[in-house]
Formats: structure tokens, sequence, C-alpha cells
């Protein structure tokens, strides 16, 4: 929850990085390109940290590391400090997903993986409402700063903690001299199963993130709703999340993380051709809401597959290159989204989104017949 506090907040303050220091759009709009492009560098080194450390270490060093560039950043005098900075709070999530998601796989009963991944993911979310919601109170009553000094407190305080966990030392993975030799190579987790995966976060995560990216837009262009409540509509998709990483938790613990998986997706691809068809906005913001709910849905059963179909002794590495190909897409999918549209009208949006996750249905739904042994000689 700590460790995604800051999220959404830097994109929140590029009006105020714009007032307050006196830049342009597109150099207020690098104190979240910048740091943003540092954070997709660290994910590689640090899954092969998190196969050589305990996850105390690594989760203490995010936290800290995090804590204490807020603190310089929440005292920066110059912009440019400011992003410098936010470049550390940025690397803290790398080192955190690596090592955090890797302890969750290793110290949570194979039986309650789901439901554990669920929590997790319900909480980052938890985590991420906080920040923004906290930035908005501290804007109003007093200024940036006081928000990103007033979270450094609790994430020092909690590095302690998970430094000191004697839980965190449980199931420390030794790794065999052919696996140490070999975990700089990315061969020793792309084996089949684990490639066909990627690919279906890549070609799922382009068909979501260009709807979550523009939606706002098609509201506002497309049914003439006012920017405020096409705002809202998108703030309470986020919120409705929450529920649904809890529940397809639930849902992955009772049916398996695959079949789970396969059943989300089935429902985001039927709800997003219903929305290609609804103007009116009360009808709308019912079938989006549900969308949103199952677009959330997906990530609990996704991480705990992570872990299923991947060997133990990298782990981490595996999780880092999952995490690296998400926010890959993440990045390029709106702006690949906005130049498509371009050549058409906004009004494709959702059958453009929905092809996509057709196609990673498709891809998830591939024979496995391989798996089993393709995971077994990895280990």
């Amino acid at each position: 929850m700590l460790i995604e506090v800051f999220y959404f907040t830097q994109a929140a303050l590029i009006p105020v990085m714009i007032q307050q220091f006196h830049v342009s759009l597109l150099e207020a709009s690098l104190v979240v390109t910048v740091p943003g492009g540092v954070a997709l560098l660290a994910y590689i080194p640090s899954g092969l940290l998190a196969d050589r450390l305990n996850a105390n270490k690594l989760l203490f060093a995010s936290m800290a590391i995090e804590g204490i560039s807020i603190i310089i950043a929440s005292q920066a005098a110059n912009f440019w400090l400011v992003v410098a900075a936010l470049c550390f709070t940025c690397t803290a999530r790398p080192l955190y997903h690596a090592s955090g998601v890797t302890q969750v796989s290793r110290i949570t009963k194979p039986e309650e993986l789901n439901m554990a991944m669920g929590v997790h993911n319900a909480l980052g979310d938890i985590g991420t409402a906080a920040g923004v919601s906290s930035l908005a109170f501290f804007l109003s009553f007093l200024n940036w700063r006081w928000a990103y000094a007033f979270w450094a407190v609790p994430v020092l305080l909690w590095s302690i903690v998970v430094l000191t966990s004697s839980q965190l030392k449980h199931r420390q993975v030794k790794l065999r001299d052919s696996v140490v030799r070999d975990s700089g190579r990315l061969s020793i987790v792309l084996f089949s199963a684990f490639t066909v995966f990627l690919a279906f976060v890549v070609v799922r995560e382009l068909g979501s993130t260009a709807v979550s990216a523009l939606t706002t837009t098609y509201l506002v262009t497309r049914l003439d709703v006012p920017v405020a409540t096409a705002s809202l509509i998108f703030g309470l998709g986020a919120s409705v999340g929450i529920v649904g990483d809890l529940a397809s938790g639930y849902l992955g613990q009772k049916m398996g993380a695959r079949k789970a998986l396969g059943w989300i997706m089935l429902c985001c691809i039927i709800l997003l051709f219903a929305l290609t068809y609804v103007s009116q906005i009360f009808l709308f913001s019912a079938l989006y809401l549900a969308y949103a709910f199952f677009d959330y849905a997906v990530w609990s059963p996704m991480h705990t597959l992570v872990s299923e179909i991947t060997p133990e002794e990298t782990r981490g590495l595996s999780y880092s290159i999952y995490f690296f190909a998400h926010t890959s897409m993440f990045s390029l999918a709106p702006v690949l989204a906005a130049s498509f549209i371009q050549l058409s009208n906004i009004s494709i949006l959702f059958p453009f989104g929905d092809a996509f996750l057709v196609l990673a249905l498709i891809i998830l739904l591939v024979p496995r017949r391989n798996r089993n042994r393709v995971v077994k000689s990895c280990r």
C-alpha cells in the first residue's frame, strides 16, 4: 500500500509545477516521463537482485529510497531537483515489485496464492487512491510539499518493520551454481509457457490501456459529457477495481488462476463490445464500471500465473520481466492507439481495444501440453 502512494501524484502535480516553477507544459511533463523511464530500466536488475538477496533487504531498500527521495523532493528549491528526486522515488517501485511479489509467492501456500495476490493488489490500489486523495487535501489547505513530507514518515517507519520481520526471512531459495551462472541470461525464464504468457500480457495491455487512456476523451467528444463528469466516471472505475481485485482472488482460488483469467477476459470483451453501441450516459456509466471491475480483476490471476509457470530459483527475474513487459506497453499503448484513431475517429476506440482483448484471450487459450515438462526441466 505504501509503495504505491505516489503512483499518480506526479501526473496530478503537472499544473502545480507549471505554476510554481514557471516551466512549460512540455518541461512539466518530464516529472512523469523521466522518472517513469528510469523505473523501466530498473526492472531487470531488480529481478536479478531479488533472486540473490532476501526480501527484507530489498524491501527495506525500496522503502528507504522512496522515503528519503520524497523528503528531498518536498524540500527541492527548483524543478530539476524535484525531477531528480522523483527518479529515485520511481526506482523504489521496481525494487519492491521484484522482491515483494516474489516473496508473496514464496511464503504463501499454493492453494491460498490467488487470494493473497488479490489482497496484495487491492491494497496497492488503496495506496494509490490514498495518495491522490491526500494530495487534494494538502493542495486545498497547505501545499504539495506537505503531501510528500506527510507520507515519507510512515514509509520510513515501515521500512524498519520489513527489515526486522521474521516472516520475510522464510523460504529464501538457495540458488544452484548453474542457476547463478545463468540467471543473467533471459533464456532461463523465457521458456515456452512463460513466453506465451508474456505475449498475452503485452497484447492485453495494449487493448486495455488504449481504452483507459482515451475513455474520458471518448466521453467528452463522442457523448458530449462535461470534462468533470468524464473524470468522475473514470475515477469511479478505479475505485470499483479494488473490489475486482478481491473478487478475482477468490475466483482464482476456487477455479484456478488460468480458468479465472479466461472468464474475466471474456467478460471484458463482452462489456467493451456493448459500450460501442451505448450513447445514454447512465447506461454507459453502469457498463463502464462493470468493465472496470473485470479489467482490474485480471491482475490477481496474472500475478499467480507467473508463480505457477516459472522456476522458483529465478522467480524474481521472472516477475521483473513480466512487470517490464506490462510497463512498456502501459507507456506505449496510448500513443499507438491515438495514432491509429487519428486516422479514423474516436468512435472506433472500443472496437480497437476489444480486438486486442480477443487476440489476448486466444493466446491465453493456446494449448500448453508441454508446460509441466518445461517447468520441471527449468527447475
